[in-house]
């Protein structure tokens, strides 16, 4: 059994599974990671591909049915055979976004080269090899093939092809599953499941858009316009002028339409953009001596142009007054969780 370092506690009390060969000799190292991959993920080949291995570490959260797991670790060979495929007979589909180092990808007839910044699919149920010559870095994202709703023949073109998480819609897959990676272990169950849907929506939008399947009207082109749009909202939360004329108009799409996206997922755009303000007020707040930053500077900073507007909304949000929340909000975070 590979060393298990005790789990890490990550923002809001979820725990994450820490698998490392580094407190083991050399000599060990081989052996236990071949069974750190295989119990991570499923049944694999592996074949260090240097004299003393390096230490190898996986970090891995369950979110729905999807697991994500940073991987790091030496050169390597990774093969899924057919024996292996014939020993389990599950179905999975793993997309990598590759962090550090290049990894050379086989599958389907397809060889590609995977490097920092793109992101690939394999499929758990075909055979698949992966060679990587250095040390490297990924994040995996492995869930049920059941779970994306593409077309087996499409899945099949689509394997061992290395899409640039740089440009267009390829770039939206990327930044969203990095995202999902980055603050996963921090959403509660609902909440999990919810962002796990949207990005197999998006990636189900994206792979029919590759094979030219794109459909304006199949809802997963909505989700992934709600996608690019939060995303844009997000990063423009600072702009006291943001509006659904700004936001509309920026998508290329109606002010009609753009209100009729938040109506399906329950809320208003307005609502949705006062809830993430406030969020991120609230954790500033606390950061503020960090910061060196006042109430009325910190609304300011989240685009709040009123500090007796901003009282009002954080109060009727949270009820407590936002400087007694910047005094004493760790303590009363922490009551609460009691």
């Amino acid at each position: 059994m590979t060393e298990s370092e005790p789990p890490v506690d990550l923002s809001r009390g979820e725990m994450s599974v820490v698998l490392s060969t580094a407190g083991l000799s050399a000599a060990d190292r081989s052996e236990r990671w071949h069974e750190a991959v295989s119990q991570t993920f499923i049944p694999l080949n592996v074949v260090i591909l240097e004299e003393n291995p390096s230490p190898g570490r996986i970090v891995t959260h369950q979110l729905g049915a999807t697991q994500i797991s940073d991987v790091q670790a030496g050169p390597q060979e990774v093969t899924r055979s057919k024996r292996l495929i014939s020993r389990d007979g599950k179905e999975y589909l793993i997309l990598t976004l590759q962090r550090q180092g290049n990894s050379l990808k086989e599958q389907d007839g397809r060889e590609c080269l995977i490097e920092p910044g793109s992101f690939s699919i394999s499929d758990s149920s075909r055979p698949f090899r992966k060679k990587v010559e250095g040390d490297f870095r990924f994040t995996s994202f492995h869930f049920p093939r059941k779970e994306l709703r593409v077309r087996d023949e499409d899945l099949r073109a689509l394997t061992a092809t290395a899409f640039s998480g740089h440009d267009g819609s390829a770039a939206l897959v990327a930044t969203y599953f990095a995202q999902m990676a980055r603050e996963g272990a921090g959403f509660d169950e609902f909440t999990g499941r919810q962002f796990v849907a949207t990005g197999l929506d998006l990636l189900a939008l994206f792979m029919n858009e590759q094979r030219g399947r794109f459909r304006p009207q199949a809802p997963e082109a909505a989700t992934a316009m709600v996608v690019r749009v939060k995303g844009y909202m997000s990063q423009n939360l600072s702009d006291p002028d943001l509006s659904p004329a700004t936001i509309a108009a920026a998508h290329f799409i109606s002010v009609r339409y753009l209100h009729k996206l938040f109506q399906l997922e329950g809320t208003t755009v307005g609502e949705w953009i006062r809830r993430e303000r406030l969020e991120r007020c609230r954790r500033d707040l606390l950061r503020s001596p960090a910061l060196g930053l006042g109430v009325a500077a910190i609304a300011r900073r989240w685009g709040f142009v009123s500090p007796s507007h901003f009282s009002r909304v954080f109060r009727s949000a949270y009820g407590v007054a936002p400087r007694d929340w910047q005094v004493h909000g760790l303590s009363l975070e922490l009551y609460e969780d009691a």
